[in-house]
């Protein structure tokens, strides 16, 4: 394929690849919906419990890399998480500026009884596709991340 750019029209929607990246997480976010609702939680809120069960106690800017939130829509979520007891947030010993954030037990249980659901709706995507195809896309999106990525993770 030709690296030249084409019209919007002429390469069409189902080919253009963000278009598509951004229809299958809005189908994500959807099917999670009744159950982070259920918890009290918004999207945002959700995405830092995920980044938060994977890498607990990272500083706040990372959060945001990790949880693509920008920062300030992910201080509002932290400010709800804090009130709920899900998160706490320490400063950091060497910047008193930065601040970690980790989770508590009720944010870890949040999150526990939420990740069935959030990998149900994830394996709903691969019904048909092989294992190889899916290495394959997680590779592929792995490379395309690093193409496009401004930070080190």
């Amino acid at each position: 394929m030709s690296n030249e750019p084409r019209n919007l029209d002429a390469l069409g929607l189902e080919n253009f690849v963000p278009y598509l990246m951004n229809r299958i997480m809005g189908r994500y976010n959807s099917a999670l919906h009744t159950e982070v609702i259920a918890l009290g939680l918004t999207t945002p809120k959700l995405r830092a419990l995920a980044v938060l069960s994977v890498h607990d106690g990272i500083l706040i800017r990372e959060l945001a890399v990790y949880a693509v939130v920008e920062q300030s829509t992910l201080s509002r979520a932290l400010d709800g998480l804090e009130k709920d007891g899900l998160i706490v947030r320490k400063a950091n010993q060497d910047d008193g500026r930065a601040f970690h954030v980790f989770l508590t037990e009720a944010g870890r249980a949040a999150h526990t009884r939420l990740w069935p659901h959030m990998a149900i709706a994830s394996e709903a995507m691969f019904k048909g596709i092989s294992d190889s195809e899916r290495a394959a896309l997680i590779g592929t999106l792995q490379k395309m991340l690093r193409n496009i990525r401004k930070h080190d993770f």
